[in-house]
């Protein structure tokens, strides 16, 4: 049976546990490496310890004894006549490393460290035998993160050692809950003069006690947080604790920590029961530590290279028996060590050591599984604000960190769907923002319909108005005959009574579901209705105004001609025209379209007709205004005539009327949105018909029912001349 021996150097400053434990890993996997008939069958492989103070000359010097295999140190020279050291195990800290990894790459040495990660000693030029079997230190700020994301710890504690490796963890660190959302409450650095054994008066309790973050993270070397009882972070090898309580002095009489650590432990008493599992945590932790966990794979490590290997020599078929069969430590550094790191971390309670869950750097931060004990632990809630529901948003609070923040409800037709949302999601123009906030629903398609209590209300008025107005006329061609007809100008009065009953007519192409007909429609109806009928009021207010002057006797010959050709008459054509030919400018260049106003009614879209030009609106009302007010002129000036010709006075208030309702009409009509806009316009289209319907021809109905008197011949003897039909 072939042996091969790995060389395990280890460097303390005192003989606490620490040592005790790590030679008992690498024992524990030269054991376990030994039992198994796979890995190196046929072989057994053996070990040799070596210690060197903490000093650079004593540290070259222990390793010169070791190379020589003699007492004193000669360099290039060894006593040794068959050497089966192939590999080397050097530790802990990185610049013992690196004082033995200069020395053994002269002689083609692996060596392989147990100690934290350095960057250093992983430049291949200046160490190119040299291995580093701790993971990198992201491993640990990814599963520190991965944690943290897990229970949504996202306010936390920072207490860091202040030497280089923890600078650079804190910095990692922070980068890493920078990028998840995950803010420090507090950092402190511990600075190395504050390395004490088992302190009672840490300073840095009192900033955890007054700190809001209830979750802190402690990162540094054990000396100089031994004395505080946060979670540890440990290390999983099925079997470990087993075997060190079973591990005594008798049973490795070879190993000098084991034995010192019993003579301190158990004060040279050394009862048959005796166990390292009955020393409490403070004295022997039975866990497995990263630094024991390194080592256990470095071990490991090697078997493998040796066991690539020997399947070398068996395809080569030069390995014979096995016997005598002599590795060479550069032989070992040509092929790549295999590390069989399985990296497991479990996380413990405070002070009780519940397991509550695990994290294998091996595994992305997403796939890292987590197992809480609930009936055993029961997790804490640390953040600096409490979580934004959905329909609202986060609000800095100024001068503080990102993870302090108000929650703002969002603003109207904005959504937020999602707990600790940045900014609020504005709806789609097809869709609004429920009460709540955190949601958008369909907007429903509407208009001013008759089955709206406004629209039957417009609907009816504009029907009855209608009704009234044929029935006005009705009468007037009844009694057409009589006085107060004849005399108020038949002809007029039937093209105004017709024009006002189509007026009323036409507001009822404003409601219902609109169509480019009706839009087109609804301009033209209205503009040109409307025109004729001012325009006849007009011709009304000149023929009363002609008609007196000719009884006066003023410029008789002239204003008589006038009167008797029916000049007044051309007047509603020729006003007509020009409507219609605004109108038609306005549909040739820019007509009115249908339009969905998403904006006017909370959870409605408006089906509405859009003018299109407004320039052209303002001049068609600016139009009719311009004849209005012509009207209102002339009427003005007949007011004072005798009281058979009283139509004057009351086609002033018919004018005055009129104005009334149209000149407030565009500062309403644009203050107002959707179907009300479109309410608006009926409403002023009613309200002025119904004006020049009531000033106008209600005084004559009221003479014609109910006094007739006035409606005889005698009156006739004073308005002779007068021209009439």
């Amino acid at each position: 049976m072939s042996c091969f021996s790995a060389c395990l150097i280890h460097f303390s400053w005192n003989y606490s546990s620490s040592p005790g434990r790590t030679v008992l890993a690498f024992i524990f996997a030269i054991e376990e490496i030994n039992r198994n008939p796979h890995l190196l069958p046929n072989m057994s492989l053996g070990f040799d310890l070596y210690n060197a103070v903490h000093s650079e000359h004593r540290t070259l010097e222990s390793s010169l004894i070791w190379l020589s295999g003699l007492d004193r140190d000669i360099p290039n020279y060894t006593c040794r006549r068959e050497s089966k050291s192939v590999a080397v195990l050097t530790g802990t800290t990185w610049a013992i490393s690196a004082q033995i990894g200069t020395l053994l790459a002269l002689y083609k040495f692996p060596q392989l460290t147990y100690g934290p990660f350095e960057h250093i000693l992983s430049d291949n030029d200046q160490f190119p035998s040299l291995y580093q079997m701790a993971p990198r230190d992201t491993s640990l700020v990814l599963g520190m993160v991965s944690l943290l994301l897990h229970f949504n710890w996202t306010w936390v504690g920072l207490v860091i050692s202040e030497v280089r490796k923890g600078v650079q963890v804190l910095s990692d660190l922070r980068g890493e809950m920078d990028r998840n959302g995950i803010c420090a409450a507090f950092v402190e650095m511990i600075p190395v003069s504050d390395r004490t054994y088992f302190s009672t008066t840490w300073q840095y309790h009192l900033w955890i006690k007054e700190s809001s973050a209830k979750v802190v993270i402690v990162y540094g070397d054990s000396d100089s947080l031994i004395s505080l009882s946060f979670s540890k972070w440990h290390l999983l090898i099925p079997g470990f604790e087993k075997f060190i309580m079973t591990a005594n002095p008798s049973k490795y009489p070879e190993d000098f920590y084991l034995a010192k650590l019993w003579f301190i432990s158990f004060n040279c008493m050394c009862p048959l029961n005796a166990s390292l599992g009955l020393l409490p945590w403070h004295c022997f932790d039975m866990a497995m530590t990263e630094g024991s966990n390194n080592v256990y794979n470095a071990v490991y490590a090697v078997a493998w290279t040796l066991h690539e290997m020997l399947l070398q020599q068996v395809e080569m078929q030069t390995m014979g028996s096995g016997e005598g069969l002599v590795f060479s430590p550069w032989q070992v550094m040509s092929l790549p060590l295999n590390s069989m790191s399985c990296h497991k971390c479990d996380f413990l309670t405070e002070f009780h050591g519940v397991k509550v869950g695990k994290y294998s750097p091996t595994c992305s931060t997403s796939n890292s599984r987590y197992q809480q004990v609930s009936d055993l632990f029961q997790t804490p809630h640390s953040v600096c604000s409490e979580s934004c529901s959905p329909g609202f948003r986060k609000t800095p609070q100024e001068g503080k960190a990102t993870c302090c923040f108000d929650c703002t409800p969002c603003p109207e037709n904005e959504i937020s769907n999602e707990t600790d949302m940045d900014q609020c999601v504005r709806c789609p123009d097809h869709q609004y923002a429920n009460r709540e906030r955190d949601q958008c629903l369909q907007k429903a398609v509407t208009f001013l319909a008759y089955e709206d209590p406004l629209g039957m209300a417009l609907a009816c008025t504009a029907l009855s108005f209608s009704g009234l107005t044929a029935v006005v006329l009705g009468v007037f061609v009844k009694h057409q005959d009589t006085l107060i007809v004849k005399v108020n100008n038949r002809t007029l009065s039937y093209i105004l009574l017709v024009s006002l009953t189509l007026s009323f007519l036409c507001c009822l192409l404003f409601i219902g579901r609109p169509n480019t007909a009706t839009c087109i429609l609804q301009q033209i109806t209205f503009g040109v209705l409307f025109t004729v009928a001012v325009s006849a009021v007009l011709a009304k207010t000149l023929t009363v105004l002609v008609a007196f002057k000719v009884t006066q006797g003023l410029q008789r010959g002239r204003m008589r001609q006038w009167s008797v050709s029916g000049a007044p008459n051309f007047i509603i054509p020729v006003c007509s025209f020009i409507q219609l030919s605004l109108r038609g400018v306005w549909l040739g260049t820019s007509p009115p379209f249908i339009d969905m106003v998403a904006h006017s009614e909370q959870g409605h879209i408006i089906i509405m007709c859009n003018k299109s030009s407004v320039t052209a609106f303002y001049c068609v009302l600016g139009y009719l205004g311009s004849l209005a007010l012509g009207s209102f002129s002339l009427a003005y000036l007949a007011r004072n005539l005798p009281d058979t010709f009283n139509g004057a006075k009351f086609l002033t208030f018919s004018m005055l009327v009129f104005s009334s309702v149209w000149v407030p009409f565009l500062p309403v009509y644009h203050s107002t949105k959707g179907k009300v806009m479109v309410a608006v316009e009926i409403f002023s289209i009613l309200a002025s018909t119904a004006g020049l319907l009531g000033c106008i021809f209600v005084p004559k109905c009221y003479i014609i029912f109910l006094r007739p008197e006035r409606n005889t011949s005698k009156v006739l003897r004073n308005t002779t001349h007068l021209g009439v039909k």
